[in-house]
Parts: structure tokens; C-alpha cells; sequence
């Protein structure tokens, strides 16, 4: 069994995988205070508990957007499973052609993605990550990662509207039943989900007339669920996109 973990601004993520398939998702919330002991009990216990055992792993992968975190987490793994695990980093195994200006900048997660990308679904592909930031990126036809946009994550522009108008309310991320709206709270609601449904479509649209062609386009991160069916553009919604990738790069790096 192989435990995958991904360690983003706001949440960890957590895959198991029996072969090609994955057999569980966990998510912990980020906390940069916590300790190698603290986050290895965390992870035991959320295993333990929906009846996974610790000892059926053989092989471990790791990335990471939080430096500080990586570390911590590739110790904790050990304390618990006695595993090194794979950093995904410079000097792994990626198979991406990365066309970029320094492909050393490339994030774990962005080659996670582009590589399962490529392996299950027609190129060109767009690749949208709505998280604590949304990334929208774009792997031509031949398999090269050309590059792609980083813009505000929708969490994070909705908190900081709340934060910076003093009489506008947080309100949770989710679509009124129209687009023009006649109360502050659905106003906002429209301006958070239809805005940043209009800004995927809109990018996508700029991405293929820069690449010549019509591209498919897969949508992954936790926010995706809350946007993307408004999107008019034909979006695959596909959650475990980013633990697949390092499923492959476990077994393109594992000795």
C-alpha cells in the first residue's frame, strides 16, 4: 500500500493506494506549529480509525507548498510507518517536458498534477487547481508544460473582501439562484462563484487562442466543486487528480 500526502497552504491531503487505486482520502487543516510527533499521531489516528493499518505500507511520497512543513512530515512518516518517503522535488523523475522560463520553480504540486494530466486525459490539457490559490496551467500536445497563471485563490479574495469593506459579512462559498442579485449577501455570493466561473472560462479561453487549439480541461482542489458546475466551459471535475500524480511519480522514483 502506498500512503500519499500533499501539504497545501491550507490543508494536507491524504491518499491510500492499493495498486493503481486509491482506497481512502484524509484531510488535516495546515498548521505550521505542530510537531513531527504531533502530526504522526494525527495521521495514526485518522487511519486507525476507518480501519487502516499502518504496517500494510510499503512505499511513501510527499509534496509540499509549505516548506517548513515538508520536513516535518517526511519524519513523522518514518516515526510511523518506519518509511523513507519520496520529496517531490528537483532531481525526481517527473517524465514532463517543463518549457518553462526556470522549471526548478515549478511547485510539487503543479508537476503532480501535469503528470497525471498526460496519463489520463487527451492533450492538449488544461489543468485548473482551485485552492488557497487557483492555478491554471497548460501541457501542450507533444507533453511540454508550457507555463500557465496563479491567480487569488476564491477563499482567500472572499475573506479578503470581508476583512477590507467593514459592513460586507463572511459568507460561505456557494451560488445564489441568479446572477443579478438584490441583497448584499447573494450579491456577494454571485460576485465569489459566478466571478471566478467567468474568470476559468475567460482564461481558458485566452490559453487556447495563445495555443492555436482547443484543449480538454480537468479541475482539481477543494474549492473546484463550488465553482466549476457553473463554469460554460466543458470541465472535467476529477478531485484526486493531484494524489494520482504522485502515485505515478512514487512509481517512476521508487527503487
Amino acid at each position: 500500500m502506498l500512503l500519499a500526502i500533499d501539504i497545501g497552504n491550507s490543508n494536507v491531503v491524504i491518499g491510500c493506494f492499493e495498486g493503481d487505486e486509491i482506497t481512502h482520502v484524509f484531510r488535516l487543516v495546515t498548521d505550521i506549529l505542530k510537531t513531527e510527533d504531533e502530526y504522526a499521531v494525527d495521521i495514526k489516528n485518522i487511519l486507525e480509525f476507518n480501519g487502516v493499518d499502518r504496517r500494510d505500507f510499503t512505499g511513501a511520497i510527499i509534496s509540499s507548498v509549505v516548506p517548513p512543513l515538508t520536513n516535518v512530515f517526511r519524519v513523522a512518516v518514518t516515526k510511523l510507518t518506519g518509511l523513507q518517503s519520496i520529496i517531490v522535488g528537483s532531481g525526481i523523475k517527473t517524465g514532463l517536458n517543463i518549457l518553462i522560463d526556470n522549471p526548478a520553480e515549478l511547485g510539487s504540486d503543479m508537476a503532480a498534477t501535469a503528470v497525471a494530466a498526460i496519463a489520463r486525459y487527451p492533450l492538449p490539457v488544461v489543468i485548473v487547481d482551485m485552492g488557497t490559490a487557483t492555478k491554471i496551467s497548460v501541457v501542450n500536445a507533444t507533453g511540454g508544460f508550457i507555463g500557465g497563471a496563479i491567480c487569488p485563490g476564491v477563499a482567500l479574495s472572499l475573506d479578503a473582501l470581508s476583512r477590507g469593506a467593514s459592513l460586507l459579512p463572511k459568507i460561505p462559498i456557494e451560488a445564489p439562484k441568479k446572477h443579478i442579485c438584490s441583497g448584499t449577501i447573494d450579491c456577494m455570493k454571485s460576485g465569489t462563484v459566478f466571478g471566478a466561473a467567468a474568470m476559468v472560462d475567460g482564461m481558458i479561453d485566452r490559453f487556447e487562442e495563445e495555443i492555436g487549439t482547443i484543449a480538454s480541461v480537468v479541475a482539481t482542489g477543494g474549492i473546484s466543486p463550488s465553482v466549476i458546475p457553473h463554469c460554460r466551459r466543458e470541465i472535467v471535475c476529477d478531485d484526486n487528480l493531484l494524489l494520482t500524480g504522485l502515485r505515478i511519480l512514487y512509481d517512476k522514483n521508487k527503487k
